[in-house]
């Protein structure tokens, strides 16, 4: 297992805590934090960041050692909306006797996509076939073992399908001149399905585990979670008890993601995310408590709570910046005409591709609820000129 700093701090009492970060994660830690009471701040560059609209904003750059050091000395934990900060740093604060959830040992986990795979390849647990290399060379000496295409992924950075390149035969030097110079380059894995486990871990040891989840991927980014997954109930039982046994294995606190590939009966790890996560986004409205509660609860050593569903099932999908840059808070009225959806939007500007929000909606079925958050997310997605060409009656 790796180290867990609280460990060594069982009598200090955990009650500010400050996000590294202020985008749309953050922002919905800071709605759960005030719903507990809790003192809750975030760093970032810029003053009006998502987060803003309920959270205190240190205005700073989160890169910079000493305003890292400055902002962590104002909270009693320290935890994390992104993995973009050099783990250096996060050791740093360690050093210093700073709390940090997850602690650095367990964070580089997520940080660091190639850190990822050896340590998990170690700890025993299934990953695909994988070579960390620097140059094309090694590109092509995993393929000619293992196939083409294969996946190249960056190191680390990449997030959002940003840093993942399918590379083909010829086009490994392109790969690395686009990913960097170190490069996770992975075997194609002919998967039935994709799922994730969300676990939370407390410093005390205790665990829960989230009702696993299918997760669709476009252009490599989340767009679609549903709730239950679609696999056998044993797959699903199994899926949890791997999340249970990674999170002690790093010595988990806080909230994590394990994202894994279906192949018959059998589960491979494909990323994991230490901190609050897309595929998490529905617990707020279809369990007892969501994993924002859940991650501030984990991280100031409180008692978990439960993960049970509200519904029989949920559906999430996500709200993405079209091509035009259009603001859906202009389609908000049309996405709540659909009765039962859950909207969320983040505040951000709009940009092709980027993440502005998320619909969320329960039912007795998968299907209905798929049905319910897409009509909605379909509209905040889509034109003020392409909603005016609707029927009434599509409308309704």
């Amino acid at each position: 297992m790796l180290e867990n700093p609280q460990r060594s701090q069982p009598n200090r009492r955990l009650r500010r805590v400050g996000m590294v970060g202020g985008g749309q994660l953050a922002r919905m830690t800071a709605a759960a934090a005030a719903r507990l009471d809790v003192p809750f701040t975030v760093l970032d560059p810029d003053p009006h960041c998502p987060a803003s609209a309920g959270a205190h904003v240190v205005v700073g750059d989160p890169l910079d050692a000493s305003t890292l050091l400055d902002f962590a000395n104002g909270v009693d934990v320290v935890t994390f909306d992104h993995e973009r900060v050099p783990i250096e740093l996060v050791r740093g604060l360690e050093a210093r006797g700073v709390v940090v959830a997850p602690g650095a040992a367990t964070a580089q986990m997520a940080f660091d996509k190639a850190v990822a795979r050896v340590g998990l390849a170690e700890l025993g647990f299934a990953v695909p076939e994988f070579a960390i290399v620097s140059d094309a060379a090694g590109i092509d000496a995993f393929a000619s073992r293992h196939g083409w295409p294969v996946v190249a992924k960056s190191a680390r950075g990449g997030y959002d399908g940003r840093g993942v390149m399918f590379v083909g035969p010829g086009e490994s030097a392109e790969a690395v001149s686009t990913l960097g110079a170190e490069l996770v380059v992975e075997q194609m894995v002919p998967f039935d399905g994709e799922i994730a486990v969300l676990v939370a871990r407390r410093a005390a040891g205790e665990i829960v585990p989230y009702p696993p989840v299918s997760t669709v991927q476009r252009d490599g980014m989340c767009a679609e979670v549903t709730c239950p997954a679609a696999v056998a109930p044993p797959v699903a039982r199994a899926a949890e008890e791997l999340a249970i046994r990674l999170a002690d294995a790093v010595g988990l606190v806080g909230v994590m993601a394990v994202e894994m590939f279906v192949v018959g009966e059998q589960l491979l790890v494909n990323e994991l995310a230490t901190r609050p996560h897309n595929t998490g986004h529905h617990t707020i409205e279809a369990c007892v408590t969501s994993q924002f509660e859940q991650h501030l609860r984990a991280v100031l050593d409180l008692p978990l709570g439960s993960t049970a569903l509200r519904a029989p099932a949920a559906a999430m999908y996500n709200v993405i910046g079209s091509p035009e840059a259009d603001d859906p808070t202009d389609r908000l009225a049309e996405a709540l005409e659909i009765d039962g959806a859950h909207v969320h939007l983040y505040g951000k500007q709009s940009r092709p591709g980027r993440k502005l929000g998320h619909v969320t909606a329960l039912a007795a079925t998968v299907d209905e609820a798929r049905s319910i958050a897409a009509r909605a997310a379909e509209r905040l997605n889509r034109s003020e000129c392409e909603l005016s060409a609707c029927s009434v009656g599509e409308r309704a």
